[in-house]
């Protein structure tokens, strides 16, 4: 699925081409696009039926294969995230594990890094291996080592940045430096960042996928994944897509369509909330560290001035002055900050990682990512700011 638009269309930003990049694709006079509710659609004679079939990623044959309701998100995606091509998929996960199955078979070798959403670590740690790919995982800081584990044989570099849940960055120009010449295809997760605070394709990455469930969507009331990347790959991948079935509903597709509208304006309150209250817990005598790319105190700040070009999004993590049981009092102190996974939409959710990592990664895997008793994941919302500083004051008291 492409963009409506030639070579002639204007250079638009982001906030219009969240409001105007599927122009051209209505079938309708309606201003708020219909939802295509249907599974599969109806073709006037065997031509038709014919060619419809043999299209890849047809957007009126069958919903596995596409849908209006898809093709109009896609074309945002597309031309937010400056790749020729966008595809979606029912989750972040499928996206991720969709592209990456797609483009590796047993025997080839891929590089990911250590830190990762806990799934996408699972794929690299336990899933691929069982199908005889290899999989070495680097510190994603080092480029040396990330270098160094390069084979011959590798055909793969996983990428996230910022990392969950630490916020740990990857230079990911530099990766695709390394990557390219040497015809590694390149993957990063963009879902903590969005494509309007990073845009991993236009520093050489290949593939861009996304949690479009976070901040794309933004209202914490439909799960999604996305894959943007050029027409020849995305032909690649679409065959496992259709194969291992991750479709989007077309209700969810509309509910990700209205979401985008106001990515802008929503990432923009985000961003300066979080900054805001980064900065104002760096303060608190109760925080013993804040980790933000947006604080000059994050080691990576830098990096993040050079690839980060709006804002830092919306996670900030923190620990606390105590232990398991402090940390617990003080996330169940809170009044705005719901206690919830996920991130990027317009309410405040908070989760203690230790509580939720817990029961899902070992020890070793934990202390690996680093996650302590006392940490922290905070996805900022669209609060007042005031308001989520109060809030947060009064639950420090209970530390």
């Amino acid at each position: 699925m492409t963009g409506p638009h030639d070579d002639d269309t204007p250079p638009w930003l982001d906030p219009t081409r969240l409001l105007h990049g599927d122009a051209g694709l209505s079938d309708d006079s309606a201003v708020s696009p219909p939802i295509h509710y249907s599974a599969t659609f109806k073709a006037r004679d065997a031509a038709e039926f014919a060619e419809m079939a043999r299209t890849p990623r047809h957007a009126a044959y069958y919903t596995r294969y596409g849908n209006p309701t898809h093709e109009r998100v896609a074309a945002i995606l597309a031309a937010l995230e400056g790749t020729e091509t966008a595809m979606l998929t029912a989750s972040g996960m499928g996206a991720i594990s969709t592209t990456v199955l797609a483009l590796v078979q047993a025997g080839d070798h891929v590089v990911a890094q250590g830190r990762h959403y806990m799934s996408t670590a699972k794929l690299f740690d336990e899933v691929l291996p069982r199908f005889g790919v290899q999989v070495t995982i680097v510190e994603q800081t080092d480029l040396a080592a990330l270098e160094a584990a390069l084979r011959p044989e590798t055909r793969l570099i996983m990428l996230e940045s910022p990392a969950n849940p630490t916020l740990v960055l990857t230079d990911l120009a530099a990766v695709a430096a390394l990557a390219r010449p040497r015809g590694i295809l390149t993957i990063a997760d963009n879902t903590f960042a969005s494509p309007i605070n990073q845009k991993p394709h236009a520093l050489g990455i290949d593939v861009v996928v996304h949690s479009a469930t976070k901040s794309l969507g933004g209202h914490h009331d439909l799960t999604a994944g996305a894959v943007c990347c050029s027409q020849t790959l995305a032909e690649r991948i679409w065959p496992m897509h259709i194969t291992l079935g991750s479709v989007l509903s077309p209700m969810d597709a509309w509910l990700l369509l209205r979401g985008l509208r106001t990515l802008a304006v929503r990432m923009e309150r985000m961003n300066a909330n979080a900054l805001a209250l980064a900065q104002w817990l760096e303060q608190q005598p109760q925080v013993e560290r804040v980790w933000y790319p947006g604080l000059p105190s994050h080691p990576q700040h830098a990096l993040a001035q050079r690839q980060m070009q709006q804002g830092h999004g919306p996670v900030v993590a923190l620990a606390l002055r105590g232990g398991y049981e402090q940390t617990s009092r003080f996330v169940a102190s809170l009044q705005l900050a719901t206690h919830a996974v996920s991130l990027g939409g317009v309410e405040t959710l908070i989760v203690h990682a230790a509580a939720m990592w817990g029961g899902l990664m070992s020890e070793a895997q934990m202390a690996t990512t680093g996650i302590q008793p006392n940490f922290v994941r905070l996805a900022v919302g669209l609060e007042h700011i005031d308001d989520l500083k109060r809030d947060f004051s009064r639950a420090l008291q209970q530390v």
